[in-house]
């Protein structure tokens, strides 16, 4: 394991101190948790934006797309813990 320096201003550290202290954490451990958070949700954001990407590239490709009235009645039933069937992405008509 590497060790790695950080430069923070002392009004920051002692916000830190007191959240560690809260979180019943030293406050290495409280920075390393916030650290990993945070990188955890980048990587997150990251693939949801690939996945994004790529549905958008289908989506220009072949013209379909799951109407929204279909995907919202999908939402709400297994909001709902309803076991049901997907909506298929079908050409809107014209």
């Amino acid at each position: 394991m590497s060790t790695t320096t950080i430069r923070m201003d002392d009004a920051l550290k002692s916000r830190i101190a007191a959240a560690a202290e809260r979180a019943g954490k030293s406050s290495h451990a409280f920075i390393l948790d916030a650290l990993s958070e945070t990188v955890e949700r980048i990587e997150t954001d990251d693939e949801l934006h690939r996945i994004a990407d790529a549905r958008w590239v289908a989506l220009k490709r072949t013209g379909e797309s799951v109407a929204w009235a279909d995907a919202k009645e999908y939402l709400q039933a297994r909001a709902s813990g309803k076991n049901v069937r997907r909506p298929s992405a079908r050409q809107p008509s014209r």
